[in-house]
This record gives structure tokens, C-alpha cells and sequence, in this order.
């Protein structure tokens, strides 16, 4: 495992000479500061998720318990694709880290950010439809899926949120960030105890908050049409006061685990992504994270959809995959997971409409 702080080996440069300053030296350790920042995000995730293990609390949910599906034959069709989809990514995410070669490994970031977010949307959708919720809008399963983190739908692992307008944010179910402050300094090192954990995630809410109010007032301010103006001059406004800020995180909702994987749709076009290709960073720790996380979301839904369809049409839907899925991660979720979680509730069945 590469030290977090650890320093880029130097390189010759074109002449077969080695730099004579330290400005390559400088380029590196400068991509691998927001690079270690982000893979400290994802470990604290993971760090979270595995201290609490706390899955199987969802069979006790009182929610959970209730949970059932109403669907349509053409609507089952349409959960077996959106399910299809999230497996097949999450078995290319899977596969990805087995390649023992840095150097892939680094470059195949590419792909492998965009695999775990898109499983997990996908799941997402899956975990809507059977409830007769049908939307595409990334926006709109944000929203709900922030509504259902609130509401107690997921188990503590992934059920905290931040909510509140920018600089007076409320971070909740993360008791041990309680002393976390808005000026919280980011520690390039992994976090390793529950606490600091708590906190990181804590600052992970409030880094991607941040982000998403900024592009919120980006999109209202750069239309003409819908920018707030000055009362007196009638000029767009360049500084938003605190009730407008209220409004704005009005419209934004709850910031949740899923807007924290939306951070990893980066495009491969976009420069930030060179930060990680070129960045000194545990790239294998960096997918291990996310197999895990992208394996515990997954895992939450499909257990709420394997309760509404009940245990054994279930089973016939794993039955029907391509043998590549059927004979992977999603049979063992089903038989040390799934089954487990259901073996003993005698309310799962799906309701077939007309």
C-alpha cells in the first residue's frame, strides 16, 4: 500500500537527465492532494459501512416490514433491465481491481468511477420502480432517494445526510462529528478511527452541499430569465443574502450517500480526472472502497426488492441472467444475504396489477 504522502518517483527528463528542479516533483504532489482527499472520502465510507455492520438491521425496520411492490408485467420487465444494468456494472467494477498492474489500474479510473456511481443509480431506479416509481431524471432520484435516506429506509451505515443553507449546514446521524466545523481542515491521512471517519464523511456532506448549491445558483444567475436581480438597479445579483440562500437549499433538498457517488461522474474528457491518473495514490484501496460501498447500497436495495416480489420469484429472476451474473456476486448476495434476510418474514409477495 502506498504511503498517502508518499512522493513521486523522479523521471528522467527528455535529455536522459534528471530534472534539475523540483517543479515535476511539485506538478505530482499537487494532483495527489485532491486525489488522497477523495480516496479518504471513499475509505471513510467503506471504514463507516464495516464498523457498522449493520445490513441485516433492516430486516427490523418496521418500514422495511411493510415494504411491498405493486407492478405490471411491463413494469417487471423494466425492473429486470434496470437490475441487469447495476449488476453489469457492478461486475465490471468487480473485475477491474484483479488486474495486478498499477499502471491499468491507474488509467482504468477512467472507467471505473463512472461503473460504481451508475451501478448504484441504477439499483437506485430499481428500488423506485417496484414501488411504481418510474423516473429517469437524475435530478428527481436524487431527490427521492434523499427523502427515503430521511424517511428510514436505509440502515445507519449510509443514512446520514446534511441538510440547511451554505455556511449553516446540519449534519445528521454522524454523532461523533458533532465538534465538526465548516473550516474543518482535511487530513491527507486515512482516517483510522471512528471518529475522524465520522468526520470526514461529515466533510465529504458538506464539500459535495457545496458544490451542488454553487451549480444551483450557476444555472438560476446565467439565465436572464430566471436570475435574481437588485430591487434597485435591477442588475443581476453577484451576492446572494442568507434567505436566498435558504431558498436554494430549499430547492436542493438533503444531500445524501447517493449525491456523494454522483461526485465519481467524472467524465473522461473532463482534467479532473488526470488529477487521479497522474495523482500517487492506493489505487487498489481505491476500488476495494468502492466494491464494498457499491456491494452495501446494492444490497440494501435488492433486499427491499426481493420482499416485494417475494423469495422465489426472485430466485427466478437471478435464474434468468447471462451465466457471468448468475454464477458471480449477485447468486452469493441472494443466497448469504438476501435469503437470510427474508427466510423468516412471512409478508413478501408482489402484487400484480391488472
Amino acid at each position: 500500500m502506498h504511503s498517502p504522502n508518499a512522493q513521486a518517483p523522479l523521471n528522467p527528463n527528455a535529455s536522459g537527465s534528471m530534472p534539475t528542479d523540483d517543479s515535476w516533483r511539485k506538478r505530482v504532489a499537487a494532483q495527489s492532494i485532491p486525489a488522497q482527499v477523495f480516496l479518504n472520502h471513499f475509505f471513510a465510507m467503506d471504514y463507516h459501512i464495516q464498523h457498522q455492520q449493520d445490513l441485516f438491521d433492516v430486516a427490523k425496520f418496521p418500514i422495511f416490514q411493510q415494504f411491498y411492490g405493486t407492478v405490471t408485467d411491463a413494469s417487471y420487465k423494466s425492473l429486470e433491465k434496470l437490475l441487469l444494468n447495476s449488476w453489469s456494472a457492478e461486475y465490471a467494477l468487480r473485475i477491474t481491481p484483479v488486474v495486478n498492474d498499477e499502471q491499468y489500474l491507474q488509467s482504468s479510473l477512467h472507467w471505473t468511477f463512472p461503473q460504481a456511481y451508475y451501478s448504484a443509480l441504477f439499483s437506485a431506479r430499481a428500488f423506485l420502480a417496484i414501488q411504481g416509481i418510474n423516473v429517469s431524471n437524475e435530478e428527481l432520484i436524487r431527490k427521492r432517494i434523499g427523502n427515503m435516506v430521511v424517511r428510514g429506509y436505509y440502515p445507519a451505515s449510509i443514512g446520514y445526510y446534511a441538510l440547511g443553507p451554505i455556511n449553516n449546514y446540519r449534519i445528521q446521524r454522524l454523532p461523533m462529528a458533532k465538534k465538526f466545523t465548516i473550516a474543518a481542515k482535511t487530513d491527507l491521512i486515512l482516517p483510522s478511527r471512528e471518529g475522524a471517519v465520522q468526520i470526514e464523511l461529515a466533510q465529504f456532506l458538506k464539500t459535495t452541499r457545496d458544490q451542488r448549491v454553487k451549480m444551483l445558483r450557476n444555472t438560476i444567475q446565467n439565465n436572464p430569465n430566471t436570475a435574481l436581480r437588485s430591487p434597485k438597479t435591477g442588475e443581476i445579483l453577484q451576492k446572494f443574502s442568507v434567505e436566498q440562500y435558504k431558498l436554494l437549499a430549499k430547492q436542493i433538498g438533503y444531500t445524501t450517500y447517493f449525491d456523494m457517488l454522483s461526485r465519481l461522474r467524472i467524465s473522461s474528457t473532463n482534467r479532473e480526472i488526470e488529477r487521479f491518473v497522474d495523482s500517487e495514490i492506493d489505487v487498489k484501496l481505491f476500488h476495494q472502497s468502492l466494491v464494498n460501498i457499491v456491494a452495501h447500497v446494492n444490497s440494501v436495495h435488492e433486499v427491499y426488492i426481493a420482499k416485494a416480489l417475494g423469495i422465489n420469484t426472485y430466485r427466478q429472476l437471478v435464474a434468468k441472467l447471462p451465466s457471468y451474473l448468475q454464477e458471480s456476486f449477485v447468486r452469493e448476495r441472494m443466497n448469504t444475504i438476501i435469503t437470510p434476510m427474508l427466510e423468516t418474514d412471512e409478508g413478501s409477495g408482489l402484487k400484480m396489477a391488472a
